[in-house]
């Protein structure tokens, strides 16, 4: 991301830091929702995280302007809120190529909670829609949602090893139908969520009215423009 040394040495330096704070977000949020503190500790545990807000809170990015550590060409995007390393809220999902399509295994804590003891619904549309944009983008095809519905077959267990898989099933011009499913690890073949999408690479006119205002970090146009800009996609 960088033509010099010291530079590059900055940008790996500062890519740890973020993945460590990241880490410890998953952490604090996952311990937020388990805890069993006296109220004294949970106050005092409130003060302590807006004081280390404080400390990094100054000169925040615009939303048009991608973070210093994405590498859209790389389809490295460290703060997607399902695939990215440094985002407190994903679990992250590593996904790789595989059969024909994409898996990924996670295992979720209380954070994703919904009904008591399963996985919220929403969520699993959430983790769907990113493994078939994942399967879209393994298949060298670029599109954004145009219509995502699942089935739900049964509840998603927290705690438990979950596997998730998509493949594109057709492709029609702009247009890619893609499913996916989740299941427990342990037995995959029993389908618990089953997703359809539909994604459609926008039109030019779109792409510009869309994301023509998107810069990176130093300010030069830099607009999605290949699959791997809307991915986070590890090869087997």
């Amino acid at each position: 991301m960088t033509s010099n040394d010291g530079g590059a040495a900055s940008t790996a330096e500062l890519l740890t830091a973020t993945i460590e704070l990241g880490d410890a977000l998953r952490e604090l949020i996952e311990t937020s929702v388990t805890t069993t503190a006296a109220a004294g500790e949970v106050g005092a545990a409130a003060e302590l995280v807006r004081a280390a807000t404080a400390r990094i809170s100054g000169a925040p990015r615009q939303a048009t302007q991608l973070p210093r550590l994405d590498d859209p060409s790389e389809g490295r995007r460290v703060f997607n809120p399902v695939t990215g390393i440094a985002h407190p809220l994903a679990p992250p999902l590593i996904v790789r190529q595989e059969d024909g399509g994409v898996v990924a295994e996670i295992t979720l804590g209380l954070a994703y909670e919904g009904p008591p003891t399963f996985v919220h619904g929403g969520m699993s549309a959430l983790f769907m829609d990113q493994m078939l944009g994942s399967a879209a983008g393994a298949a060298g095809l670029w599109g954004m949602t145009a219509h995502l519905e699942l089935d739900y077959r049964g509840p998603l267990p927290l705690q438990t090893a979950l596997v998730l898989r998509a493949r594109v099933e057709s492709q029609e011009g702009r247009k890619a139908f893609i499913s996916g499913t989740i299941a427990l690890a342990s037995a995959p073949e029993k389908v618990l969520v089953e997703a359809r999408g539909l994604f459609v690479m926008p039109r030019p006119e779109k792409q510009a009215a869309y994301f023509g205002a998107v810069t990176d970090a130093s300010g030069r146009h830099a607009p999605p423009r290949r699959p791997g800009d809307a991915t986070a996609l590890r090869l087997a």
